[in-house]
């Protein structure tokens, strides 16, 4: 189903170690050497408990390296099989601050540092900039979490919702994984984003999402709950199409559709969005 491709991109590995655990980094660069260029820090899907960081060359991180110059940093965060919330999101926030930190040598604009990812991944970019937010030692420019899990409740879309890729039981199944006994409790927003009351003073946002999917209706509220909190944001919808179709069938017209909307976003928002770190 999923094709990967190098091509275009420079590879490299490393690791940190963060909260006791070694945390594994691939960083994604253009085949000339950055210098400025926005940092990406892009988190790989797969419902908490499965993927791998590598799925960055699938999804549209790999067009943000070959098509804009961006530097991007994808987390081998813990998965929730043996390290349930809150490690995946510990290991994505010590992530930031590498970027943060070591900004210079990897070629990145300290001010331009933004964060993204689909499905899980999605989720875990909006948990880290609602984190990075209150803890006040890192500023993230821009977030793109793409149809992102966010609401371990069930919403009118992802309650009775037999989809291919992800649907009703697969949905359950994941959260109860990650958050063990709370899965159908009132948590803290770092755990389910949509739990949120206070949207403020978060990064501005762009997203997709289909009609069909599980996470349609938690898409829309993130988007319409940062409105209403005076954060730039927005949504682009495709009709009938399934999770994660951008990855799945980046030829079919809607898969080319959000592909190149979601490139003409991201290009707006490397002229547009900034954030100055402090300190």
């Amino acid at each position: 189903m999923y094709s990967f491709s190098t091509k275009g991109i420079r590879s490299k590995r490393i690791h940190i170690e963060a909260n006791g655990l070694r945390i594994p980094l691939l960083i994604l660069k253009p085949l000339s050497e950055p210098e400025n260029a926005p940092g990406v820090m892009w988190i790989h899907g797969g419902g908490y408990m499965t993927g791998m960081k590598e799925m960055a060359y699938i999804g549209r991180a790999a067009d943000l390296v070959r098509n804009h110059g961006a530097v991007v940093i994808a987390p081998g965060y813990h998965l929730s099989l043996f390290h349930p919330y809150p490690t995946a999101l510990n290991d994505c926030y010590a992530t930031l601050l590498y970027i943060k930190d070591h900004a210079k040598e990897l070629g990145i604009n300290p001010d331009q540092i933004m964060v993204g990812g689909e499905s899980a991944g999605g989720g875990l970019a909006a948990a880290v900039s609602m984190l990075a937010r209150d803890k006040g030692k890192v500023k993230i420019a821009f977030q793109m979490p793409l149809y992102p899990m966010i609401d371990n409740f069930d919403t009118e879309s992802s309650k009775d919702n037999h989809a291919k890729v992800w649907n009703t039981r697969r949905n359950h199944q994941a959260w109860a994984v990650y958050l063990r006994k709370d899965a159908k409790k009132e948590v803290s927003p770092y755990a389910a984003p949509s739990r949120q009351t206070d949207y403020s003073n978060l990064p501005p946002a762009y997203t997709f999402v289909c009609t069909a999917e599980p996470f349609y209706c938690e898409t829309l509220k993130y988007i319409d709950d940062l409105k209403a909190a005076g954060v730039e944001a927005k949504v682009d919808v495709y009709e009938g199409m399934y999770h994660a179709f951008d990855m799945s069938e980046p030829e079919h017209p809607t898969g080319k559709e959000a592909i190149k909307n979601f490139n003409e976003m991201f290009a707006y928002a490397k002229e547009h969005y900034f954030a100055k770190q402090e300190g």
